[in-house]
């Protein structure tokens, strides 16, 4: 093969290796993109994730997340259980979570019955023969039916209506319902859409209807959760809850399907963790971010991946690539005997050395002299003529050179001596030869 298209193999195999690993590298540094179902009846969440994912590119995260809105939390529940998103904003009671893991919890959201002023019901027991605006409905039939069972509230006459946001008020006041249903989180923002709808005077103010059986009803439903309504959540002077109220809480989970990596989403979960961190000051809706239950007994188990991160039990980078650092020297060791080759495939064939010449000549004697039939004479000859002709394209640059030479035809000469010695020797060995 000419020295040309060897030094084009070579440097075609090479420039093919470097782009192979070019594009390794960039294939495994490139962001893993998940997509992620969100929605509520106000927008509030979709304005949080997008912030989130907004921030996840700003900072080149190894995550990013591609937002698929929906009109609420039931639809974003129903497009994660289809499979068709990789994650979902969900409500714990909310839809078929069986395949969800829990990577964080967006906020804690509590039910909250409330009446309008002067009120006597203090408890969902005492409520009879009325008709409940429920806003947010579709997500609260869950909720509807814990209710009614648990109180019997089918038998009591209670009705539960549908209720946009905004016609809470207008339904109030033209007696439509007697009380309004809704599942919020306590925050200002909540809390101050709340006070619009229930005006109240200096002495006051809605009622709100504890529900007393919260505990009962979270032991036989995981989704939901006893809690406790601060007092002067609502207002604080005069305080409304006057006292402390027991009603129930559940909370909005960031839910990732179980197939997803443990790098991916402890990926996602940390990027999560420092987006909150940066982003607080001008989202405080993110205050209520929080760690999930990392019990094994949880409602929603949480995701292995985000577990690591909570957990700080996260594979450091020599667990991670401690056996590639182990393997690298062989394989560098095995590329260096790669480059041996190839160098070797480009050098020039040279000639060997007189000295090696010579060497080699000298090395015929002994075959020549054990030599038993004419082919092996007539292979030696070959060789011999062989070593002559390369010999004779080397140049002669001094006496040195000049005397190699001669020493090279000397020791030709005498194998070829002994080579008509040998044939000679051969012949009379030959039937019909004796004597003759």
């Amino acid at each position: 093969m000419p020295r040309s298209l060897r030094v084009a193999l070579v440097v075609g195999v090479v420039l093919l290796a470097v782009g192979a690993g070019l594009l390794a590298y960039r294939w495994y540094e490139r962001p893993t993109t998940l997509t992620i179902a969100v929605g509520s009846l106000d927008g509030e969440a979709g304005r949080l994730v997008s912030a989130i994912a907004a921030k996840l590119a700003q900072s080149k995260a190894p995550v990013r997340l591609s937002l698929v809105q929906t009109p609420g939390p039931l639809e974003s529940a129903t497009a994660f259980a289809s499979g068709k998103v990789d994650l979902g904003v969900v409500r714990g009671d909310v839809g078929d979570l069986s395949q969800a893991q829990a990577v964080i919890v967006l906020a804690h959201a509590t039910v909250l019955m409330i009446a309008p002023p002067g009120t006597s019901i203090s408890d969902v027991a005492e409520l009879k023969r009325t008709t409940i605006g429920v806003i947010g409905a579709e997500a609260n039939q869950k909720l509807i039916k814990v209710l009614t069972d648990e109180y019997d509230l089918a038998r009591a006459g209670v009705t539960f209506k549908p209720l946009a946001p905004a016609d809470a008020r207008r339904a109030l006041e033209s007696k439509e319902v007697r009380a309004i249903l809704l599942v919020i989180p306590l925050t200002e923002k909540y809390l101050a859409l709340l006070r619009n709808v229930f005006p109240h005077t200096g002495k006051a103010g809605p009622v709100l209807i504890a529900i007393e059986s919260a505990g009962a009803i979270a032991e036989k439903e995981r989704a939901y959760e006893s809690f406790d309504v601060p007092k002067g959540t609502l207002r604080g002077s005069p305080p409304i809850p006057a006292d402390d109220l027991t009603t129930l809480q559940t909370s909005f989970y960031l839910v990732a399907q179980k197939k997803l990596g443990n790098d991916v989403i402890g990926d996602l979960t940390q990027s999560i963790m420092n987006a909150r961190r940066d982003l607080l000051a001008e989202l405080p809706g993110l205050s209520q971010v929080a760690t999930p239950d990392t019990d094994a007994g949880a409602y929603i188990p949480v995701h292995p991946g985000a577990a690591a991160v909570y957990e700080g039990t996260r594979e450091s980078f020599l667990d991670q690539w401690g056996n590639a650092i182990f393997l690298a020297p062989m394989i560098a060791g095995g590329l260096a005997s790669v480059l041996a080759a190839a160098w070797k495939f480009l050098r020039p064939v040279e000639a060997p050395s007189r000295k090696e010449a010579l060497d080699t000549l000298y090395a015929l004697g002994p075959r020549i002299r054990a030599a038993e039939h004419e082919v092996e004479l007539e292979e030696i000859e070959r060789e011999i003529d062989q070593v002559l002709r390369t010999q004779r394209e080397r140049p002669v640059a001094d006496d040195k050179a000049e005397r190699a030479v001669t020493a090279v035809n000397v020791a030709a000469h005498r194998l070829e001596n002994l080579i008509h010695d040998r044939r000679i020797h051969l012949a009379s060995q030959q039937p019909g030869q004796i004597g003759s």
